[in-house]
């Protein structure tokens, strides 16, 4: 298995906060949370400087949506930039924190790099990061409204001691909360004669066809009957036919089997659904119904086999969407042969779906105590307007990257009024894109303008949301474990980063051990179960459920 991410992440957190302890944290732009903020009319010219990660294909300084924050606040940005790679941009931001030459403002994005929450406390605590909360409530009407339309959103943001220390960004992905999808060939059933399968048992059938009967019809006996790879791995999909697992199975980073049962924090991976979901999965690999590098190929040996040059030899795949395995707008129209099969049910009549919230807890948005107070008050009103639907369609597309809907189009969610429509071809630099994603509420993301067929590149956002209506009634919403709402005391997070990766990545690879026949799922299992508990896994459920407790 590869090295766990976490770990890095863990080792890298531990080094920047054990360097930021020996900073001196405030500046004179640290306000007195106790007296208000000082009245301000207009915009008075002001200058911030904020970090950020910057596209390639973008220039901040002269992009038009800068140039449109300018001319509305009369605020002049100096950017300090870094790349889009998680791995630099993380590096480069804790060189800035820990030299104590800090920004204004943190403005980030999630999937690159972000604030965890244990930072947001611990730096809280040294005076480094300025609280918010004065902020919004004088200057943020749109954030506030957001909070009461979301409350959610506002339990992610606040910490336990019922401060904003920075922004997370909120994003009502309808078809990323529902990850573990399987997409099978429909134009392989109907050939064969197949209806789609609604089993465990049928599915293995189904399997057994695409491998057995040239589905394909070039004599040659290539069909690889189901795939996936290391980040969009088969186990959660199958597995859901035995036993929920709420937050999937992808990396030992995401907590694997962490679930909320009755209210306890607790894993799925030690319960006997587990252990017989992984006897199914098992005996459709040893039948060689199951792709062999699955465990080991990464997303671009899986769209290789998607895109195969001789033709079409992929018979499903369990990935959140279908372009993560084959091409759009192929000449030989496979791109359109894929369609999501809903959850499975099993022989105990079994049959969940996968939830994990798009909305990842910390912040993207930090004002730091260098900030004067007058520099602070133009922050939070430059992020107030990228609540606004205004400011975030300007933000996310650009101020010529979408219009007003006509007649004929139609909202992604049809019961829903179409409030706008993103041109084809935007002009160049015009956008912040996900650095302006913070109000990404259901309501606006559902209300675009998108093509009525489905299988058109102009549809795909349609497909998407159709196919995750087969997954959302099968989800147990209440056994997902909230981590938004759950604050690791930073005393403990180095304790929790030991414990999740290495019970993580004995999970993960357990899991493959077994299916693969490199342990018994019946003389081994005793002995799986003994090591999570030698493992520390009564102390990692304790931790998360103190976290837990002191929000609920």
């Amino acid at each position: 298995m590869p090295r766990s991410p976490l770990l890095t992440r863990a080792a890298v957190a531990g080094t920047l906060l054990g360097t930021l302890s020996a900073c001196t944290g405030g500046s004179s732009g640290n306000t007195d949370p106790s007296e208000p903020l000082p009245t301000i009319t207009g915009n008075p010219p002001v200058t911030l400087s904020v970090f950020a990660p910057q596209a390639a294909d973008q220039n901040l300084k002269t992009n038009q949506f800068t140039q449109l924050i300018k001319r509305k606040f009369n605020i002049t940005i100096n950017w300090q930039t870094t790349t889009q790679d998680g791995g630099a941009a993380k590096e480069k931001r804790q060189i800035s924190l820990a030299s104590g030459d800090l920004p204004d403002v943190y403005l980030l994005i999630p999937w690159v790099d972000q604030f965890s929450q244990t930072e947001l406390l611990k730096l809280s605590g040294q005076g480094v990061i300025q609280p918010l909360n004065q902020l919004i409530d004088q200057y943020g009407p749109d954030i506030k409204k957001a909070f009461a339309q979301v409350p959610a959103y506002k339990r992610m943001a606040t910490a336990p001691d019922g401060k904003v220390y920075g922004m997370p960004q909120w994003v009502d992905c309808y078809h990323c909360s529902y990850p573990s999808k399987l997409w099978t060939n429909s134009a392989w059933l109907k050939k064969l004669g197949l209806k789609p399968p609604t089993t465990t048992d049928e599915f293995r059938d189904v399997l057994k066809a695409f491998k057995t009967k040239d589905p394909n019809g070039n004599g040659k006996a290539d069909e690889v009957p189901l795939s996936g790879d290391t980040g969009d791995t088969i186990i959660p999909y199958l597995m859901n036919a035995f036993i929920d697992t709420p937050n999937g199975n992808f990396t030992p980073a995401t907590n694997p089997t962490l679930a909320l049962n009755h209210g306890k924090a607790d894993i799925q991976a030690d319960k006997p659904g587990w252990r017989e979901g992984l006897r199914y999965i098992k005996s459709l690999y040893d039948e060689g119904l199951i792709d062999s590098s699955v465990f080991t190929q990464n997303a671009d040996a899986l769209l290789k086999l998607g895109d195969h040059a001789g033709g079409v030899v992929l018979g499903s795949a369990t990935v959140m969407h279908p372009n993560i395995f084959v091409t759009q707008g192929q000449k030989d129209g496979r791109d359109r042969q894929y369609d999501a099969l809903p959850p499975l049910t099993g022989p105990q009549g079994k049959s969940y779906a996968t939830y994990a919230s798009s909305s990842v807890p910390g912040a993207t948005f930090v004002v730091t105590t260098k900030a004067s107070p007058n520099q602070q008050i133009a922050a939070i009103k430059m992020l107030n307007y990228m609540f606004s639907q205004e400011g975030e369609l300007n933000g996310m597309f650009g101020p010529k990257g979408w219009v007003k809907p006509g007649p004929g189009d139609v909202a992604l969610d049809e019961s829903l009024k179409t409030q706008y429509k993103r041109v084809d071809s935007p002009p160049p630099n015009g956008n912040w894109n996900a650095l302006a994603q913070y109000n990404n509420t259901a309501q606006f993301r559902n209300t675009q303008a998108v093509a009525k067929d489905t299988k058109s590149p102009d549809g795909y956002e349609r497909r998407l949301f159709e196919a995750t209506k087969l997954y959302e009634t099968h989800a147990d919403k209440a056994e997902t474990f909230p981590y938004g709402e759950a604050w690791i005391d930073p005393t403990q997070a180095s304790e929790l980063a030991t414990l999740q990766t290495n019970i993580g990545t004995f999970v993960q690879q357990s899991a493959v051990q077994f299916i693969t026949g490199k342990k018994s799922l019946d003389s081994d299992w005793d002995s799986y179960l003994k090591n999570l508990d030698q493992l520390g896994l009564k102390r990692f459920l304790q931790i998360y459920q103190q976290a837990y407790d002191k929000t609920h």
